[in-house]
């Protein structure tokens, strides 16, 4: 149970950007509260669960053996006549075990003093006459509770209830939000070291499938659809076909669909009292759809910008846009020219990704690399270029 009715910072969320969040802030001095609505963190894993180690290592300092499931050195693009191009990472790259992840950036929060509370379901905000968001209702143990609070963090997903009572436009054009599904699958002949992604419009309009190996013989498999075409045939619909064509008759172990915001960060991600991080604020990379390492950042920016209000006792929208603008220098900056590039490489037709595959595999395996495929694909958009250029180097 909650055991105060005033902290200076709650969050709503305990995935690993909201758990991150938490930390930075009791780090930083500030009396935290981390509210998560099901009975145990980490449960259900709700994403493919791949992470760059260079970004992670940048927040965490340190990745514990346990957080991982397999280790990630190479990519496979597949188009849709089956070229297959191999490549490496720069950087190696995580499938992580999100159970146990998530559940350890709790418990990382918690040692620097967060107070952590499971099955509190956050039903309303409270807010002043003049809409600033004064803290949060809770509904407990059949209990309604009111806990008040300096600034209250949504960091409650792509749906941020949060975000809404707080009053913003939380609509997302379909084109940008992909609908999701997945499936863990197990006794797979899958290279263990190597993420595949397979591009093909008529296997999967306005997005691609993925395996991510987790080891001993398993896999996440999974598809994430443009939502223009999810009202047609569902994400799911899509999927079943492709692993009953590439995998039947093997064990599915779990199932999990949801959506992801493959957009621009929302324009507004703090106001009088709140901030949003994560899915909730839209920080996800609008290629990729991963969302893991760059909420985690956001989190700790808001953190730390959170505690720092508390010390200047100025919870004001003035006060914590400084939140929105280190975002927007960094990682912020970066999402907005991988939007441009999305724009431009996710309308290819079947026969321009057979045409980029082959000229890509005339590429020298160690030259191959991100930057050099999309180079590739945005030969008629040099515009474009020097967003890639800026992107990785």
């Amino acid at each position: 149970m909650v055991k105060k009715d005033y902290y200076d910072i709650i969050v709503v969320g305990a995935g690993p950007a909201g758990s991150t969040t938490a930390k930075f802030a009791a780090q930083n001095g500030a009396k935290v509260l981390l509210l998560e609505k099901d009975r145990e963190i980490g449960v259900p894993v709700r994403c493919a669960e791949g992470v760059g180690a260079k970004g992670l290592l940048r927040i965490v300092g340190t990745v514990q053996p346990n957080w991982i499931a397999s280790t990630i050195t190479g990519f496979r693009l597949v188009s849709p006549d089956g070229t297959a191009v191999d490549a490496r990472w720069g950087d190696c790259g995580y499938c992580l075990d999100r159970k146990v992840f998530d559940y350890e950036l709790a418990n990382i929060a918690a040692q620097a003093g967060t107070e952590v509370v499971t099955k509190a379901y956050v039903n309303g905000l409270i807010k002043d006459d003049g809409g600033r968001v004064l803290g949060v209702k809770i509904k407990q143990m059949g209990n309604d509770v009111e806990v008040r609070a300096g600034v209250t963090i949504g960091a409650d997903g792509v749906e941020t209830r949060v975000g809404r009572w707080a009053g913003l436009n939380t609509f997302t054009k379909m084109r940008d939000m992909e609908s999701c599904a997945q499936f863990t699958i197990a006794d797979l002949d899958v290279d263990q070291d190597m993420c595949e992604f397979v591009f093909s419009n008529q296997k999967v309009p306005g997005g691609y499938l993925w395996v991510f190996p987790k080891g001993n013989r398993t896999a996440n498999v999974g598809i994430g659809i443009s939502g223009e075409y999810a009202g047609k045939r569902s994400a799911l619909s899509y999927l079943k076909d492709f692993v009953e064509e590439r995998f039947s008759g093997k064990p599915i172990l779990s199932t999990l669909c949801g959506g992801v915001p493959c957009s621009l960060t929302r324009k507004q991600i703090s106001g009088n009292g709140f901030m949003l991080v994560g899915d909730a604020a839209h920080q996800v990379n609008p290629i990729s759809g991963g969302g893991i390492v760059s909420g985690m950042y956001a989190g700790m920016v808001a953190g730390r910008v959170a505690a720092g209000a508390v010390r200047d006792n100025n919870f004001s929208a003035k006060r914590l846009e400084e939140y929105d603008k280190e975002w927007g220098r960094s990682i912020g900056k970066d999402h907005e020219r991988f939007y441009r590039i999305k724009e431009a490489v996710f309308d290819f037709s079947d026969d321009q990704l057979n045409k980029l595959a082959r000229e890509v595999l005339k590429i020298p395996i160690p030259e191959r690399s991100l930057m050099r495929i999309f180079k590739a694909a945005l030969k008629t958009r040099p515009k474009l270029i020097f967003d890639v250029i800026k992107l990785f180097t």
